[in-house]
């Protein structure tokens, strides 16, 4: 059952951003806002950051946090820093800056309360390129460069699954409101979907507070799967609504006593989840640069297929970035395994959806829903940005069941840590100091993920090897 607090819906203007803290100030005093998470996103994508009152956020709007919230693991432990950072670095103290643009409420808060998302720069004022919006702000500059500018649309999957509160026991589809749980896959079903109805119109009613364009909602095929459409726009933006997105349908789940999981492979038997994304490049113009005035495509649109294909294997540490990621990357799961791209072609990890000329674009179908949407982004551009300026051309378009090719993508995180590592292009593009700090903690992930001892040793090797 719902909490009684959330019952009583307040007024509130519906508006999202502002330009500067003058407006800021206008904006708090016309909600009555009381309080502001000042966040930040680390590498996992977790939120980081301070709570304080908005007298005191007026009054000095930077806020300082150590380094070293760029370095913390999924855990909450810290990697060896050698090869990064050292650790005295790790502890000083950066600053992070509003971008008053995401200026939004917190619409579960039992107070009127804001949330913004900071940037993170050095006490010289460099940016600090272990984060995640700089990483992906340094990609969309080299597309500026170019005159190009980047549009996307994540898909995000997701499961509501009943509360867990042992690991040790797995994951269950929670009772709806039919006081059932689903039994079966319920693939696209609006019955299904109105089981929660309760909880989707909360999900909508929050969303709207903060400004976030849901495009569709949908039940995937898994046993209580869900999925979220955004509405296409400017990746940093879209990257801003994933993280966003994510936090409040877990926020709303609970408030309806069931958790939202984005975890790949949250229940063995079921399909994985995935963040599709959606990708078309237009000039300064507007128009779409993958279709020439005639509406074929364009040179640069094979391009962009060419560098996806090509450097899908190293960018999967950042794609499939745990090791639970891989479980989803298996023949037989419905999850693409394959770099090969095909038109309307579902088996393909990359995908020509049906579109007319001016929105000709490429779906990227291998990202987890476990992603840091910031990165799998930039990564994911980054790829398509070197095909692109490196001239290169992609294999065949694939027509039939490209599945049948077998598993041509890393099948664990160690491997894909090795390709990403040895990838001299893309830690160009994406920067050598964030690839050595995203290489330490995800290293230092597996290696504690390696200490733990798995159900299915116990029952299959404790008493037969």
């Amino acid at each position: 059952m719902k909490p009684k607090h959330n019952k009583a819906k307040r007024e509130h203007t519906l508006d999202r951003g502002v330009s500067t803290l003058e407006e800021a100030g206008a904006w708090f005093a016309r909600q009555s806002i009381e309080e502001i998470e000042c966040v930040v996103p680390d590498l996992a994508g977790v939120a980081r950051g301070k709570i304080m009152p908005v007298r005191k956020f007026l009054g000095t709007p930077s806020m300082n946090l150590p380094l070293a919230v760029f370095y913390q693991t999924i855990t909450g432990d810290f990697p060896e820093f050698e090869g990064a950072v050292n650790a005295v670095q790790s502890d000083t103290d950066i600053f992070l800056t509003p971008d008053f643009a995401t200026l939004a409420a917190v619409p579960w808060a039992q107070d009127p309360t804001a949330q913004v998302i900071h940037d993170a720069f050095h006490p010289d004022g460099r940016p600090v390129e272990e984060a995640p919006r700089q990483v992906l702000r340094r990609v969309l500059a080299l597309y500026d460069e170019k005159g190009w500018s980047p549009i996307v649309a994540p898909e995000i999957e997701f499961y509501l699954v009943d509360r867990n509160t042992d690991p040790d026991y797995p994951l269950k589809p929670p009772i709806g409101r039919s006081g059932r749980p689903e039994t079966g896959r319920q693939g696209y079903s609006i019955s299904a979907v109105n089981e929660f109805d309760a909880l989707f119109e909360d999900m909508y009613e929050y969303s709207e507070r903060q400004g976030l364009e849901i495009d569709t909602l949908i039940h995937e095929s898994g046993v209580a799967q869900m999925e979220i459409n955004l509405r296409h726009g400017h990746p940093l933006e879209l990257a801003d609504q994933v993280f966003m997105m994510k936090r409040t349908i877990r926020e709303v789940a609970l408030e309806h006593e069931i958790y939202a999981t984005f975890m790949a492979k949250p229940m063995a038997s079921e399909p994985g989840s995935a963040m599709h994304i959606h990708q078309s490049i237009v000039d300064k113009k507007g128009r779409n640069l993958f279709s020439d005035e005639k509406g074929e495509e364009t040179d640069l649109f094979h391009g962009f297929i060419a560098g996806q294909q090509t450097f899908l294997p190293a960018i999967m540490a950042i794609l499939a970035p745990y090791v639970n990621s891989y479980r989803r990357i298996a023949r037989d799961s419905g999850a693409p395994v394959n770099t090969q791209w095909g038109y309307d072609n579902r088996t393909c990890g990359l995908r020509v959806p049906p579109s007319d000329p001016a929105n000709r674009r490429l779906e990227n179908r291998i990202p987890s829903s476990d992603a840091n949407p910031y990165l799998a982004i930039a990564a994911s551009l980054a790829a398509g940005y070197l095909g692109m300026v490196q001239g290169l051309k992609p294999a065949e378009p694939v027509a039939t069941d490209a599945s049948v090719r077998g598993v041509e993508l890393p099948r664990s995180l160690s491997e894909s840590l090795k390709l990403f590592e040895a990838c001299q292009p893309l830690v160009d593009i994406l920067g050598p100091t964030f690839c050595a700090a995203y290489d330490r903690v995800k290293q230092a992930e597996y290696e504690t993920f390696m200490r733990t001892i798995s159900p299915w040793e116990r029952e299959f090797l404790l008493l037969n090897v």
